[in-house]
């Protein structure tokens, strides 16, 4: 699926997210008399991005309802919203000892008398009395300028510059700012990432019988001489391959390989051109505590549930969104109101009469929404993992069993994987409209919170309203997708869940075909139709009817969905792009598992032989690329959250390893996890707790240790978004700024919390991040036991 060119406030792998840092530091500040002040000297640099507005919130994180009002940055703060609730945010460097001067324009409609404060925070704690002392002063319809100087007496790199609400209000108001300026300390420097040593790895470590490469970062145009040490001690020599130019990292490289190594241990080692990689094992078990992990994620995502410390220890919270104040949902939640901003972009206005009880599920991602887009992909994923295990040749017997996660289930007889599962499934029965109401049998698409939210903030501590959004034939198709496959999977276990899983497959099923075109309006620059929540706009339906008819027939085995299968374009067209598929190309899921679970489809010899067919691009792909990832996209740039493209290409690749038993399938998803988990342009893992230097400040409202260290990071196995060409084009506050001149695909990633467009966390990224691992687990050694 092509992706779209996102407005401002809009997302489709990610989304706008509001940075509300809270954390305080010691700022010697002195106050100047409002409308005057000491200005700085007339060449102190700008530390401001886009003061002025005139490129709309570019570097802004700004909450609620932003927008930009006669060249204003404004936010619309409703009547009763909390201290801190709304905002106005950008992050600035700072320099101990140097003298900066604030000055800012500011308005507010109607007047108000002291709910606005004007703030500069940073460092480790929430002393709030080493704040600013509060800047506050009554603010009215007319613009007033206001100026501040201030001597830090440390150094912040990312301090926080906010105008904020600081008390409860009683009505509501406009907050609008203009020409804010802070200039003073270094000229701002370009961005330059630390990607340590030059010899790039996997991390974590490699497979003792499997492929064994390393990428090395040098304008050296001949062979060089490389060594592997362990513990000091060469192992083995060799020369490295020039490679040449490699625009997706913007830098010339050589590979090395030293496959032939059977050694095995901790504490290795590659020396190359004079620097030395970080290092790392070589082992039979290597991906054994990824399995677990990367699944350990969607437990503490759950929502509607307390999470127990003893289970997922340092992630114990209270249950989210159950109905407790300050929660406004989930247990009764309205649907859209028809007076709703929103309800302008559809065909006709919708509403529904009532609530509905729509608890449980996981989280989707930063926020704390919950679609039924993404939650199709993850869950179809994850049960195809356990599915596999049923079906694959090679796996490790009881691996996803009973008492294998951790899960509050363990123990019940029914495989762990599926317990998680069924959390998710359960609630997306709940989002299917029921019998006599408008839309009967469709699911809706969306539950989420009316606007966004700034960070950190714990689920059971949100305040807005939640509201269910019009039902949509790709939200009705996901759920009858994988309802069906769910039915199947859950029949040995549970006779009585798994029958109401295909009913509500079969009702979805033809509640879509009955409306076909219930579609979620493209995403308007003038209008965001989606505050507080990602649109998840989807124009064609074809390829999830194809999808949900696959599922259907192999749990079935009735005609009806094999006619309507085989009749779809996407049964013989090519589904496989170089993209990879993702939440808008889901055909994939549905011709990968006609391939691989028992079914007497007709053509099901030549559905194998296509799976085989794009596993043989992705291998082109992944040998035309120096750090051995299979993804090649158009033009080389990298989409929103790649790193979910790499891992879906990925499994294609697998896929036709169970089908073909060809090691070549399953050393490329070897090297596959080799980029992610180091062996890239910036040295990065991706997977936070995996490696030496990784990702841990995904961002998220629950896991955001970065701006309150109280809070955990990310759990260990947590996959981080990747490197997205068009980030400088999306608003994200963190790295348009960095990225305004441009990056190299693979340089387009920052592991800052304020930066949603590169390094956010979803569940349809997390899930094949389980999958990729539990194979590769399977795999143990490396060597094929066909």
């Amino acid at each position: 699926m092509s992706h779209h060119l996102i407005p401002r406030g809009v997302r489709r792998g990610g989304g706008r997210r509001a940075l509300a840092v809270t954390t305080a530091g010691a700022l010697a500040l002195t106050a100047g008399a409002l409308g005057a002040g000491s200005a700085a000297a007339a060449d102190a640099p700008e530390q401001v991005t886009n003061g002025g507005f005139d490129d709309g919130l570019t570097g802004w994180n700004a909450y609620p309802a932003a927008s930009v009002v006669d060249g204003r940055g404004c936010i619309d703060v409703p009547a009763g919203s909390g201290p801190y609730s709304a905002a106005i945010t950008q992050l600035v460097p700072l320099l101990a000892g140097e003298t900066y001067a604030l000055s800012v324009d500011m308005l507010t409609e109607p007047a108000t008398e002291a709910n606005v404060r004007v703030v500069v925070q940073a460092g480790p704690d929430r002393n709030y009395e080493q704040f600013l002392p509060a800047q506050k002063a009554p603010l009215t319809p007319q613009e007033q300028t206001f100026r501040w100087t201030f001597t830090p007496s440390v150094d912040y790199p990312n301090a926080e510059l906010a105008f904020q609400q600081d008390i409860s209000n009683a009505g509501a108001y406009r907050l609008c700012v203009d020409d804010v300026s802070l200039t003073g300390g270094a000229e701002p420097g370009e961005y330059v990432p630390d990607t340590g040593p030059r010899v790039r790895v996997n991390q974590v470590g490699y497979l003792t019988e499997g492929p064994k490469k390393a990428t090395v970062v040098t304008d050296a145009t001949t062979a060089r001489p490389w060594q592997l040490r362990q513990d000091g001690t060469v192992v083995a020599r060799g020369r490295t391959v020039p490679a040449g130019f490699d625009p997706s990292a913007g830098v010339d490289v050589h590979t090395v390989d030293f496959s032939r190594v059977r050694a095995t241990g901790e504490g290795f080692t590659l020396v190359a051109d004079g620097e030395t990689s970080y290092p790392f094992a070589i082992g039979d078990d290597i991906y054994d505590e990824l399995r677990v992990d990367a699944l350990t994620f969607f437990y503490t995502n759950r929502s509607g549930i307390e999470i127990l410390d003893p289970i997922a220890s340092g992630y114990g919270r209270a249950a989210g969104h159950v109905g407790v104040a300050p929660n406004q949902g989930d247990t009764a939640v309205p649907c859209q109101d028809l007076a709703d901003d929103s309800q302008l972009l559809f065909d006709e206005p919708w509403t529904c009469e009532g609530t509905r009880d729509v608890t449980g599920g996981w989280y989707d991602a930063g926020d704390h929404g919950k679609y039924m887009v993404p939650a199709g992909i993850a869950l179809a994923t994850m049960l195809s993992q356990h599915e596999r295990t049923l079906h694959a040749d090679v796996v490790t017997d009881g691996a996803l069993g009973d008492s294998t996660l951790r899960v509050p289930e363990t123990g019940n007889g029914v495989p762990d994987i599926l317990d998680e599962a069924r959390w998710k499934l359960e609630w997306m029965l709940k989002m299917q409209v029921p019998e006599g109401q408008q839309y009967a049998g469709m699911a809706n698409h969306k539950v989420a919170d009316v606007d966004w939210t700034g960070l950190p903030l714990d689920p059971a501590a949100d305040p807005q309203r939640r509201v269910l959004y019009r039902p949509s034939t790709t939200g009705t198709l996901n759920l009858a997708a994988t309802a069906a496959q769910g039915a199947r999977l859950w029949a040995p276990y549970d006779e009585a869940f798994a029958a109401e899983l295909l009913e509500a497959s079969r009702t979805a099923y033809a509640a879509a075909k009955a409306t076909p075109d219930l579609l979620v309006p493209a995403p308007d620059a003038a209008l965001d139709p989606n505050p507080g929540s990602g649109p998840y706009d989807d124009p064609d339906p074809s390829d999830e009817f194809y999808w949900a008819a696959a599922e259907l027939f192999i749990t079935t085995g009735e005609q009806q969905f094999q006619r309507d299968l085989v009749a779809s374009p996407h049964h013989t067209g090519d589904v496989f792009t170089a993209d990879g598929y993702d939440w808008g190309n889901v055909a994939p899921l549905g011709r990968m598992d006609l391939a691989t679970v028992p079914n007497d489809l007709r053509d099901r010899n030549r559905v194998r032989l296509s799976v085989v067919k794009a596993a043989e691009q992705y291998l082109a792909d992944a040998a035309s690329q120096p750090f051995g990832h299979p993804y090649a996209p158009p033009e080389g740039d990298y989409v929103w959250g790649s790193n979910s493209q790499v891992l879906n290409n990925m499994i294609v690749l697998a896929t036709a390893y169970d089908i073909r038993g060809q090691q070549k399938y399953a050393d490329a998803v070897v090297e596959g996890m080799d980029y992610l988990l180091g062996r890239n342009a910036l040295n990065n893992s991706y997977v936070t707790g995996y490696g030496t230097v990784f990702s841990e400040n995904q961002h998220s409202r629950l896991y955001a240790n970065q701006v309150d260290p109280s809070l955990p990071n990310p759990p260990d196995g947590t996959i981080a978004g990747g490197g997205n060409s068009t980030t400088a084009q999306t608003g994200d506050p963190v790295s348009t700024p960095l990225f305004s001149d441009g990056c190299a695909a693979q340089t387009c990633y920052v592991d800052d919390i304020g930066s949603w467009s590169t390094n956010e966390l979803t569940i349809n990224w997390q899930a094949p991040t389980a999958w990729v691992a539990s194979f590769l687990a399977d795999l143990g050694d490396g060597t094929p036991t066909r």
